[in-house]
């Protein structure tokens, strides 16, 4: 569902994401974890066709996002950091947006809506204007956009960001039931998240691969059985001496 090639990611001389190949079969929730500047959401830039790769390819279902990047596209669900939303209108006005925008119209643009309000736990504030709500719902309505219409992959670049303990745990729970029939990538920096909604789990450092695996696979690795050992030794903090 999701091949990885060989994606390299220069900014002038700062070498971003160095050669990274990886894949994300469906049934699949990827972690793609790494400490802050580690290549993550580049990384996930130019899978989702935002940026093009200096070099390397990433085919969505078989479909080259280099070379055809509008029949990609049509196959994603993307959920960007920080993802933009309209504040002046309603969360199920901004759906109706997106969703016109995803060329859904008639009784196929109303149910995409109202399956996507009811998948996301947005009922209580559908008719809510954005600059209203809460964190919390302002990441489902973005995360609910990406899925108007029901996509293969989805791509959420930190889902749970600045989200409290029961907010982290819903979405954690959606992305579980929704990995079930979808392929799914998600960066976190959250550890807790690998064995919380992945059936596997990538780390990163400075643009490259530093472990791969299961959760159960990473936990045997790390030291003490800590996840948090296990990235520390893998890869380079700012603290280091």
């Amino acid at each position: 569902m999701i091949e990885v090639a060989k994606l390299t990611k220069r900014f002038g001389s700062k070498l971003a994401v160095d050669n990274l190949s990886f894949t994300v079969e469906k049934g699949d929730v990827l972690g793609f974890l790494g400490p802050n500047g580690a290549g993550k959401s580049t990384t996930m830039r130019m899978v989702t066709g935002f940026l093009p790769p200096t070099s390397g390819d990433a085919k969505i279902c078989g479909i080259s996002i280099t070379e055809n990047p509008f029949e990609a596209k049509t196959k994603i669900g993307y959920l960007p950091e920080s993802a933009p939303l309209y504040n002046d209108m309603t969360v199920i006005g901004f759906l109706k947006f997106c969703a016109s925008i995803r060329k859904l119209s008639g009784s196929a643009k109303k149910n995409a809506v109202e399956k996507a309000i009811e998948t996301c736990f947005l009922n209580s504030v559908a008719h809510q204007s954005i600059d209203t709500l809460s964190k919390g719902y302002r990441h489902r309505t973005c995360l609910a956009q990406a899925l108007l219409h029901d996509p293969e992959v989805l791509i959420l670049d930190e889902p749970t960001d600045g989200l409290d303990p029961n907010q982290k745990y819903e979405v954690r729970q959606l992305i579980k039931r929704l990995g079930k029939d979808k392929a799914i990538l998600f960066s976190t920096h959250i550890l807790e998240e690998v064995e919380a909604a992945c059936t596997r789990a990538v780390i990163v450092d400075q643009g490259k691969i530093v472990a791969d695996g299961t959760p159960a696979e990473l936990i045997a690795q790390a030291p003490n059985g800590s996840l948090t050992e296990l990235f520390r030794k893998v890869t380079t903090t700012d603290t280091a001496a």
